[in-house]
């Protein structure tokens, strides 16, 4: 009777890949059918997304959520920072403009602690202007991506920060090699 809801459920997939790419629809089937015995663990990779726009928040933590990753969401830059303290995400994808606080000052308090200090850190904002990348990047963010943007080059950037660290990591790595060196 099992294998019966499975092939129905199958089924009402297939009916439904026109909403979805072929990539997706085949992620959707092998997580349904693939066997994970029970006491073998996989981590998931977590991402906190900042984001005071409740669509694009939905959207993006959907969309990261299909492509494996486990999401953590915030409407806002406290919530984030609280968030980020308490699970530690592997990556933070954060709105500049938002109310109360914005994506710069939440990144300055994360630099703050040494906890969240080496977390990459990807601002998402519509502020397209040269200066403003650099202002970010002097900041202490690792990437920015300009709105509107397609979710595969955001997929990009997460995939290459997350496997890569955060650019301060290396630098706390050089600068404890220069120091023990001394």
């Amino acid at each position: 009777m099992v294998y019966g809801a499975s092939v129905n459920c199958v089924t009402f997939l297939y009916n439904c890949v026109i909403l979805v790419s072929r990539e997706k629809f085949t992620f959707v089937i092998n997580r349904l059918f693939t066997s994970n015995p029970q006491n073998q663990t996989t981590k998931m990779d977590t991402i906190l997304v900042i984001e005071d726009n409740e669509d694009i928040l939905e959207n993006l933590t959907e969309y990261l959520e299909m492509e494996g990753y486990k999401i953590l969401g915030a409407n806002n830059g406290k919530k984030g920072i609280e968030l980020a303290r308490e699970f530690i995400p592997d990556l933070i994808v954060c709105d500049v403009l938002m109310h109360a606080m914005n994506g710069h000052e939440v990144l300055q308090v994360l630099l703050g602690s040494g906890t969240t200090y080496s977390i990459p850190f990807i601002f998402s904002t519509s502020m397209s202007e040269k200066i403003d990348r650099t202002e970010a990047l002097l900041l202490g963010a690792d990437d920015y991506i300009i709105k509107p943007f397609a979710l595969e080059d955001l997929l990009k950037m997460v995939k290459t920060w997350i496997q890569s660290g955060s650019t301060r990591r290396s630098s706390i790595i050089n600068t404890a090699f220069i120091q023990t060196r001394l």
